[in-house]
C-alpha cells in the first residue's frame, strides 16, 4: 500500500514537472516561431479576401477549405476571370504561408499563363510584376530561408524578362530599366578608365554606398541637414507629394517613388539636348519639381534626402538590401541594376547563400543548389552579354519614343572563370570522375562566344588567350574525339567553324555585331581607315542576316519583334552604340574619333558630346585650350537628324498604340 502511494507521487510530481517545462518550452517556441514567422495567420487584417475570414473560423478544417480554394482557382483560370483569380491567390497564400509551393504555383500563373492571355503588352506586364511581386514582396519575406522561391523568382527575371520567349519580352526590359534608374537614379556612364575592371568594380561601388549608409530614420536625416525640412514642405506644397514616412506605408511608398521619378525626370532634361523645349512644354507640378532641383539652397538638402528615400524604397517596396547589392558587386563585377540578369543573380545568389547555412548532410538532398547554382551563372553569362544598357529614360516616360540598347559587358567573363569551381563543388552531377558535365559542356560554350567577341573586336591577342585557355582547361569533357583538332587549329579557322555553327543564336548575333561595331570604332582611334570600314561591313551584313533569319513581327508588342535584341533598323544599332562608345572616352580621345567618324555617326554622337564636354552656343567656352566648336564641330543635318529620329520613334509607338486600340 505504502509503495502504491509512493509511485503515485512520484508519478503526481513527474506530471507536474512535465507540465512546468511544456508552459516554459512553449512560451519559447512561441517566441521562436513569431519572430521566423513560422505560425500560421489566426486574425483577419483589413482588405483580406472574405475567403481568409472563412478558413481561420473553420479552425481545424482549413485544410479541407484551402483544398476547394485550389479547386476555385483552377477554375477561375479556366473561365479567364484574372482579376478574381488574383483575390483568391492572395487568400491562398495567407491561409498557407509556410507553403513555399503555393507562392511559386501562383506567380508562376500570374507571370506565365496569365500574362499571355492578355492581349496588350501593358497588361502583360501587369501580371509579369504582379508575380514578381508575389514571390519578392511576400513569399520570401515569409520564408526568408527557402530556396526554390528565390530560385523560382530568379527564372523569372532571367527567363520571362530577360529572355526572348515572350512577344513582349522588350518592353518588359525597358520598364525594368525605367524602374530602376528611377530607384537608383542614372548609374554613372562608363569611362575611359573602365577598361580596369578594378575601377569599373569601384565605381559601381560608389555609386551604392551613399544609399546603404543612409539612415533608414528620416528624424535622422532631417537632425543631421535640416534643410531637408524646408525641401519635404516645399515638396509638399509645390509639387503634391509628402515625402515623409508616416501612417500609410502604402501611401508614403507611393509618393517617395513619385518623388524620385519626378527628380530623375527633371535632371533627364536638364541633359537633354533640347532641354529648353522640354523646359516650356512641363506642367506647373514639374515646373515647380524643376525650380527645387536647379535651387542652389536647395543642393545639401537633396543630397541628404535622396539616399534616404532610395534606401526606403529598395528595402519596403522590393526587398533588397543594399549593403548586399554591394557585395555583390564586388564579388561578381560592375552590376548594372536595369538589366534583367541583375536581379537574377541577387536572387538566386542570396538563395543558394541562405540554403547552405540551414542544409546539413542529413538534409541535402532537400536543397536544391544544383539548378540553383545554374541560374547564377547564367545570370553571369547574361551580364557579360547584355550587360551595359543604352536607355532613353526621358523619352520613355513622355511619349517621345522607346530607345533600348544591350551591348555586352566583357568584365563578366572573367566573373564566369572565377565562380566556376566554387559551383562545381556543390554539384553532385559535376564531380572530377564523370566523363561530362553540364557545367563543362556551359563553360566551354560560354567561352566560345568569349573568343568570338573579342576577336571581331579586333583584340586577338586576348582572343588567342582564352583560345588556348580553353584547349587547356583541365575540366574539359571527355566525350568529344575531336576536340584535340578543334583546339589544334588556327584561331581564324577556329572562329569561322563556331560562326558557321552558332550565327542565328541572339547572343552569337549580338556579340557579333556589337563588337564589329566597336571594333570599328576603335579603327578610328588608330586612323585605321581601311579596319574601319571592313569591321563597318560586316557588322551591316552579320545584322542583316539576323534580322532576316530569326526576326517575326508579333501582335502583342508590334513596337518590338521577338528577337528584337538589336534595333531592327541598322543605322540606329551603330549610331546608339557609336553614342556608348564616345562616352567611355575622355575628351582628347572622343574629339579624335569624332573628327575621324562619317557625319552620319556624328550626327548621332553631337548632341551627347554637346551634353558632356560644353555648350557650343558660348563662344569664349574652350576645353583643354580649343573651342569646343573646333573640337566637336556640328556636322550637318542635324535637324534632319533630329526629327529622323523622332519620326522612327513614333512609329514604332503609333503601331503599338493601334494594336492596343484593336
Amino acid at each position: 500500500m505504502f509503495r502504491l502511494n509512493t509511485v503515485k507521487v512520484v508519478a503526481l510530481i513527474c506530471m507536474l514537472l512535465g507540465a512546468a517545462a511544456s508552459s516554459l518550452f512553449a512560451v519559447q517556441l512561441a517566441s521562436i516561431a513569431s519572430r521566423h514567422k513560422l505560425t500560421y495567420t489566426d486574425r483577419v487584417e483589413e482588405g483580406q479576401p472574405p475567403q481568409v475570414a472563412l478558413g481561420i473560423a473553420l479552425g481545424a478544417f482549413r485544410g479541407v477549405f484551402v483544398n476547394y480554394l485550389w479547386l476555385r482557382a483552377n477554375e477561375l483560370k479556366q473561365e479567364g476571370k484574372f482579376f478574381e483569380l488574383n483575390q483568391l491567390a492572395e487568400a491562398i497564400t495567407t491561409l498557407q504561408p509556410r507553403f513555399p509551393r503555393v507562392w511559386v504555383f501562383h506567380a508562376w500563373n500570374m507571370a506565365y499563363n496569365i500574362s499571355v492571355s492578355t492581349q496588350t503588352r501593358t497588361e502583360r506586364w501587369y501580371w509579369v510584376q504582379k508575380g514578381i511581386q508575389l514571390l519578392r514582396n511576400r513569399g520570401i519575406v515569409q520564408n526568408p530561408n527557402d530556396m526554390l522561391l528565390h530560385k523560382e523568382l530568379a527564372w523569372i527575371f532571367l527567363h520571362k524578362i530577360g529572355g526572348v520567349t515572350d512577344d513582349a519580352n522588350r518592353y518588359y526590359k525597358m520598364q525594368l530599366a525605367d524602374e530602376w534608374t528611377t530607384v537608383l537614379g542614372q548609374p554613372p556612364a562608363h569611362d575611359f578608365k573602365d577598361r580596369s575592371r578594378a575601377h569599373a568594380i569601384t565605381r559601381a561601388v560608389e555609386f551604392l554606398q551613399p544609399i546603404a549608409d543612409a539612415p533608414r530614420d528620416l528624424g535622422e536625416v532631417i537632425a543631421a541637414t535640416p534643410s531637408v525640412r524646408t525641401l519635404l514642405e516645399d515638396l509638399q506644397s509645390r509639387v503634391g507629394e509628402h515625402g515623409a514616412i508616416g501612417q500609410d506605408p502604402k501611401a508614403d511608398a507611393r509618393s517617395v517613388l513619385t518623388i524620385l521619378r519626378r527628380y530623375e525626370l527633371v535632371n533627364a532634361v536638364l541633359r537633354s539636348a533640347s532641354s529648353k523645349i522640354a523646359q516650356e512644354t512641363m506642367s506647373e507640378k514639374m515646373k515647380n519639381m524643376l525650380a527645387l532641383v536647379k535651387d542652389p539652397g536647395m543642393a545639401a538638402a537633396w543630397k541628404a534626402y535622396l539616399p534616404f528615400a532610395r534606401r526606403y524604397v529598395l528595402e519596403t517596396q522590393f526587398n533588397m538590401d543594399p549593403f548586399q547589392m554591394i557585395r555583390y558587386t564586388e564579388k561578381y563585377g560592375p552590376i548594372d541594376w536595369r538589366v534583367p540578369a541583375a536581379h537574377a543573380l541577387y536572387w538566386s545568389a542570396q538563395g543558394v547563400e541562405r540554403g547552405l547555412l540551414r542544409a546539413e548532410e542529413r538534409t541535402q538532398k532537400d536543397f536544391d543548389f544544383v539548378n540553383t547554382d545554374r541560374l547564377v551563372i547564367q545570370a553571369v553569362q547574361d551580364l557579360y552579354r547584355y550587360g551595359q544598357v543604352y536607355f532613353d529614360y526621358l523619352g520613355f516616360n513622355v511619349g517621345a519614343g522607346e530607345m533600348y540598347l544591350e551591348i555586352p559587358d566583357p568584365f563578366f567573363a572573367q566573373t564566369y572563370a572565377d565562380i566556376m569551381q566554387e559551383l562545381v563543388s556543390r554539384s553532385k552531377f559535376d564531380t572530377a570522375d564523370r566523363a561530362f558535365s553540364l557545367y563543362s559542356a556551359g563553360y566551354e560554350n560560354f567561352f566560345a562566344d568569349v573568343i568570338l567577341y573579342f576577336y571581331r573586336l579586333g583584340l586577338t591577342d586576348l582572343a588567342q588567350k582564352y583560345y588556348q585557355d580553353l584547349g587547356r582547361w583541365k575540366g574539359q569533357n571527355l566525350n568529344d574525339p575531336d576536340r584535340a583538332h578543334k583546339f589544334s587549329v588556327p584561331l581564324d579557322d577556329y572562329v569561322m567553324t563556331q560562326l558557321a555553327e552558332r550565327q542565328r543564336s541572339p547572343n552569337v548575333a549580338v556579340s557579333e555585331v556589337t563588337a564589329s561595331l566597336l571594333g570599328a570604332f576603335a579603327a578610328l582611334l588608330d586612323s585605321d581607315d581601311a579596319r574601319f570600314r571592313s569591321q563597318m561591313d560586316y557588322a551591316a551584313k552579320s545584322h542583316a542576316y539576323f534580322m532576316k533569319q530569326q526576326r517575326t513581327v508579333n501582335a502583342v508588342d508590334s513596337a518590338n519583334a521577338r528577337m528584337d535584341v538589336m534595333e531592327p533598323d541598322f543605322r540606329i544599332q551603330a549610331g546608339a552604340t557609336f553614342d556608348q562608345f564616345i562616352s567611355l572616352l575622355n575628351i582628347d580621345q572622343a574629339s579624335a574619333v569624332f573628327k575621324a567618324a562619317p557625319d552620319d555617326l556624328k550626327r548621332y554622337a553631337y548632341d551627347l558630346v554637346k551634353e558632356r564636354f560644353g555648350d557650343p552656343e558660348n563662344k569664349d567656352l574652350a576645353v583643354n585650350g580649343e573651342p569646343f566648336a573646333l573640337m566637336f564641330a556640328e556636322p550637318p543635318g542635324m535637324a534632319e537628324h533630329r526629327a529622323m529620329l523622332d519620326a522612327y520613334r513614333k512609329r514604332k509607338d503609333e503601331k503599338n498604340l493601334q494594336i492596343q486600340e484593336k
